[in-house]
């Protein structure tokens, strides 16, 4: 069920000047719909709101807890200025079901590591509190931000250092601010990670590496990963853009001249139209199906993952979907041009 529903808010707490964690009340024939998983995110829009403008913000609430996603203001941001400084209790925010695959699997205990920027902390919380729960799990995070004041869900990330003192590690790096440990002050990035992580951890022992944050971190810290040896499926991301552009998307070939037939099937409904020559899977599709969900159209967030059930197709950027994903036939939908003369893709699966 990918329909929005209007939610209450039960809570906004500010983290900081900018940032506000909100929380949202689910009746409760909605329940098993907003049940989530720990990384997973909430597609967001303003009622009311003709343009249907939409953005994606992580959950940082932990499994079985009200879902709670952790805003931080965008400059000029159309949907997070008005989360963070309009927002109130009691107010109605429309909110699709969550969704997203950069989420562990809570019974299997093990070592995990999470290297996380600024709002990148946000699905970090909510892995981190909810792997604990496991007495068999143990958890280092690596948090970089610029100064103290900007360190979002910090008394929460020091009660959870307090709870379980043996199995977490949790180290904040300040990019602006003097600490009184050198190696703590800097970005985390490349050159900083190959100095830390070998002197913080057994790199080869950990089985998961989570990392969340603007495109550098995230590039940088898994290419120093590489380079130590980690297997590209211990490895799991969730990007962020902050102050960065995207790098040039791969160039489609093969394109159709005269468009393409295209099959979207959801929610077990089954709907063909013609995609013209250069359009997106998303972008023809949604003149007849408006339903089709997605929020950044970036290829950052996932929200419009489908899989390739028949023809063939061009991903232009991809920054939401792991290498088994793609190996399965998903692609996301808003940067996938179709390359035959028929395709047909599901957001079923």
């Amino acid at each position: 069920m990918r329909d929005f529903h209007a939610l209450r808010v039960a809570d906004v707490e500010r983290l900081c000047p900018d940032a506000v964690a909100v929380t949202f009340d689910v009746p409760d024939d909605l329940a098993g719909v907003y049940d989530f998983r720990p990384g997973q995110s909430l597609t967001v829009r303003r009622p009311g709101d003709l343009r249907d403008e939409r953005r994606s913000y992580s959950i940082c609430a932990p499994a079985g807890a009200r879902p709670r996603i952790g805003v931080r203001e965008v400059p000029g941001g159309l949907v997070s200025g008005w989360l963070v400084h309009e927002l109130r209790v009691g107010d109605a925010v429309e909110v699709a079901p969550p969704s997203g695959t950069f989420t562990p699997d809570l019974e299997a205990g093990g070592r995990h590591v999470m290297i996380a920027a600024g709002s990148g902390i946000t699905p970090v919380l909510s892995i981190a509190t909810s792997l604990l729960r496991n007495p068999k799990a143990q958890v280092a995070v690596l948090y970089g931000n610029r100064r103290a004041d900007t360190v979002m869900f910090a008394e929460e990330l020091a009660d959870l250092k307090d709870s379980h003192p043996s199995r977490l590690e949790l180290v904040h790096l300040l990019s602006r601010e003097a600490r009184e440990v050198d190696l703590l002050s800097g970005r985390l990035d490349g050159a900083k990670l190959r100095t830390l992580l070998p002197m913080l951890l057994d790199v080869p022992a950990v089985e998961h590496w989570w990392l969340c944050g603007p495109y550098g971190m995230v590039v940088d810290a898994t290419e120093v990963l590489g380079e130590a040896g980690v297997a590209p499926e211990r490895i799991h991301r969730e990007l962020f853009w902050v102050d960065e552009a995207p790098p040039e998307p791969v160039r489609e070939t093969g394109v159709p001249t005269e468009g393409s037939e295209v099959t979207v099937l959801l929610d077990g409904r089954s709907t063909t139209v013609t995609v013209a020559v250069g359009a997106t899977v998303l972008e023809g599709a949604q003149r007849s199906r408006p339903d089709l969900p997605f929020a950044c159209k970036g290829g950052v967030c996932g929200t419009c993952r489908a899989r390739v059930v028949d023809g063939e197709v061009t991903m232009r950027r991809n920054f939401a979907l792991e290498p088994a994903e793609v190996a399965a036939g998903f692609v996301l939908t808003c940067q996938t041009i179709p390359a035959s003369a028929a395709v047909t893709v599901t957001f079923d699966d």
